[in-house]
């Protein structure tokens, strides 16, 4: 999941210091979920950054994560497959994919080769996140300024992996770009004998014009893993694999207009095959406060091969600014899993999002 690398502090001309503190409490009202209670929680997060550029065209990076609590996603307190907050909470910063590592999220090295005005090679290495190069999207990306449901902070039928061993390449020429990301994961999230490392390969195609409104961004994005991960059945090992389109376009001052849709293969045991999703962003340009923004977004995602039929989620969110550092943000999602057999949970999620970047 990516997150806002907010302003920074130099501290002197090559070394400077930034990051992000967010709260947020969440409040679910549940329909059809037979032992589970509606109700009410929160969760801290806070993700300092370190950057250290000994030259134009070097940079030492290294981020960490801490949680005070794990909102709604706490075990056995949501009946939902997807989380009303994308972020990373407490849980999530201890033994990190499976390596035995605590609170260190990236740490990598990363040279750019500067050809011209317009056309740069990046090549980068060391603890990485895919989410930093792939499936970015103007108005749909960032859960602590952005939406706050998992499903429209990126696509959750893409698999992309966070915080491990890698290495990606970036070349852009004018508003042309290709990304290609090689990761090394030390679990693939299952339980027991068949937990085991993978590997993860993955490349976004982009193009950036234009048009006399407003700035657009079109990419593909493919991606997919060694065959480590077990089938419905648990007797073979298959591979992942997706295809995922992510738009947003700017039409004029006031208006933005995103969407994201995929395919998944499913070979391995999968939640979701296929997700669309979209929606508007309204600047505060039409009030006055161009730091400000709603967003309205519904993401329809149809089930893979496991107990989900189909997911719809409903979000609407108003973020207002305090200052160029902090963030008020008010936050209504709707969300029901369709399942195959048995209740179909849904729910109304209300929430409150608190944020200060730096």
């Amino acid at each position: 999941m990516l997150s806002s690398n907010g302003y920074g502090y130099d501290i002197t001309d090559k070394f400077s210091i930034g990051g992000i503190i967010a709260g947020e409490w969440q409040y679910e009202s549940l329909s059809d979920a037979e032992g589970f209670d509606s109700e009410g929680r929160g969760a801290l997060v806070f993700q300092p950054e370190v950057s250290f550029k000994p030259t134009d065209s070097d940079e030492v990076f290294a981020k960490f994560g801490f949680g005070a609590g794990n909102g709604l996603m706490e075990e056995g307190q949501s009946p939902f497959i997807l989380a009303p907050w994308a972020a990373d909470v407490q849980d999530d910063y201890e033994d990190i994919s499976g390596r035995n590592r605590d609170y260190l999220l990236t740490a990598w090295y990363k040279h750019t080769f500067i050809f011209g005005d317009d056309h740069t090679l990046g090549l980068t290495g060391g603890i990485i996140d895919a989410c930093d190069y792939m499936d970015e999207n103007a108005f749909a990306n960032d859960e602590f300024t952005q939406f706050m449901n998992e499903a429209l902070v990126n696509g959750p039928n893409a698999f992309l992996p966070s915080y491990d061993i890698g290495g990606a390449v970036e070349w852009q020429l004018e508003g042309f770009s290709i990304k290609g990301v090689v990761m090394a994961l030390g679990t693939n999230g299952e339980e027991g004998e068949f937990d085991e490392p993978y590997n993860f390969f993955g490349i976004q195609l982009g193009y950036t014009v234009d048009f006399g409104l407003g700035e657009g961004n079109y990419r593909l994005i493919v991606d997919a893993t060694s065959d480590d991960f077990s089938n419905v059945a648990g007797t073979k090992k298959e591979r992942m694999s997706a295809i995922l389109f992510s738009f947003d376009q700017q039409f004029g001052e006031v208006l933005g207009a995103w969407v994201r849709f995929g395919f998944q293969d499913d070979e391995a045991a999968i939640d979701y095959k296929d997700i669309y999703t979209g929606g508007l962003n309204i600047s505060g340009n039409l009030w006055g406060r161009e730091q400000d923004n709603i967003g309205l977004g519904y993401g329809h995602l149809r089930g893979g091969n496991l107990d989900v039929d189909h997911t719809d989620v409903f979000e609407v969110y108003g973020r207002f600014a305090l200052n160029d550092i902090f963030a008020i943000t008010g936050d209504i999602q709707y969300m029901k899993d369709s399942m195959e057999i048995g209740e179909s949970p849904s729910g109304w999620i209300f929430g409150l999002r608190a944020t200060a970047e730096f």
